[in-house]
């Protein structure tokens, strides 16, 4: 925590004259201390690797991370500012006593004619309707799923918005100030998305031209069937979701949706890897060198990045009970196509300020299921959040 005071003295610095100027500022934030345990797999091409060539390639082990979350407000005549940070101190992992800060969000905004507003800078934009999955997030491109929620860090954008009794418009020009060449979520590209809330309907319709990508356009829908049932689905492209969540009166809820992800490598594809795998293990009786088996083996494991799910079919349930203080949660991912499956266990309280949680996460399925590759097989977490 000592390392990440010069840090926040510089930032609460630069923004003590910005307050101190303002018509009227605000300020919050938090501290969390957490501490995430990973055990390391001794099957897949990582494990063999390093078997041959220990250290080859580094595999995120234990770590311990404190991290300073700060926000705020402010305004300047007709403009609003807007600005949050997270500082972060990280012992063990790859570098070990890591220390960096950044700015999550940092951003303008002000009204315009006719109703539309406007924001500049770096900012969060989050759309789609799904949980495990979101194929229409087309501007924050957010990792789903992990196992300790981080602070989003939104993209450098310009914005204009409009908002209607029913309606919302949106159009967006992302990473305006990246290179042509840039791809991933740091592309820069124009998105748009419209909304209409009809009944008990809200429905979206979403649309992406990319600098490298090209164009793309999607929808989804969010259905309130009653008291106890939402229903939602969402289509782009190759990428398709469908889901539902069920409500009890005792706040016992019920997640569900399957996906299609064709961004993912196919059947075929994971089988060739496999292949490889399985070749690549027989090179050293062959006299092959094991620096060389061992660098092709590590090689293996950039197929993992390739896109946001391993497999292209998934399916995903979540089931979670909240009473008073505390919450409590188990989901399940699961892919058909080899009966692989990640299961996730967590337990939170939540008091006046402080919060404490707790998870749990394991692969299981056949040896020769995706997920039993993975570098890291089990992993679990204790945190704890202090508010002010």
């Amino acid at each position: 925590m000592r390392s990440l005071a010069p840090t926040a003295l510089c930032v609460l610095a630069a923004l003590a004259p910005l307050a101190a100027c303002a018509d009227g500022s605000d300020f919050s934030g938090q501290v969390r201390s957490y501490g995430v345990y990973r055990q390391t797999a001794n099957t897949g091409p990582l494990a063999q690797a390093h078997a041959l060539q220990p250290g080859i390639a580094s595999v995120d082990g234990s770590t311990h991370t404190v991290q300073l979350e700060m926000r705020g407000n402010a305004t300047l005549g007709p403009v609003s500012l807007h600005a949050g940070t997270t500082l972060e101190a990280q012992q063990g992992g790859d570098p070990s006593g890591n220390t960096q800060g950044r700015f999550n969000e940092a951003y303008a905004s002000g009204n315009v004619a006719a109703g539309w507003q406007w924001s500049a800078g770096k900012r969060v934009v989050s759309w789609d309707v799904g949980y495990g999955f979101r194929p229409n997030d087309v501007v924050q491109q957010e990792q789903r799923r992990t196992l300790v929620a981080q602070p989003l860090e939104g993209r450098p954008l310009l914005m204009a918005e409009r908002f209607g009794a029913d309606t919302a418009w949106s159009l967006v020009w992302v990473n305006p100030t990246q290179q042509a060449s840039t791809t991933g979520a740091r592309e820069r590209a124009l998105a748009a998305r419209a909304y209409w809330h009809s009944g008990a309907v809200d429905w979206y319709a979403f649309a992406r031209q990319g600098e490298q990508t090209g164009g793309s356009v999607g929808a989804a829908v969010s259905w309130v069937a009653s008291d106890a049932l939402e229903l939602h689905a969402s289509v782009r492209g190759g990428q398709q979701l469908v889901g539902g969540t069920w409500t009890t009166a005792s706040q016992v809820s019920l997640l569900v949706e399957a996906w299609h992800d064709s961004t993912a490598l196919t059947n075929a594809q994971w089988s060739a890897w496999s292949a490889r795998n399985l070749a690549l293990s027989q090179w050293p009786a062959r006299g092959v060198p094991a620096a060389a088996v061992a660098g092709n083996l590590a090689q293996q494991a950039n197929a993992f990045g390739v896109a946001g799910n391993l497999r292209q079919d998934n399916v995903f349930a979540r089931v979670s009970w909240q009473h008073e203080r505390w919450e409590t949660a188990l989901d399940l991912l699961y892919t058909p196509a080899d009966r692989g499956a990640m299961a996730t266990a967590s337990l939170a309280w939540t008091g006046e300020r402080v919060k404490l949680e707790a998870g749990l996460r394991a692969a299981s399925g056949p040896n020769g299921a995706i997920v039993r590759q993975l570098p890291v097989q089990r992993q679990g977490f204790v945190m704890v959040t202090w508010a002010f």
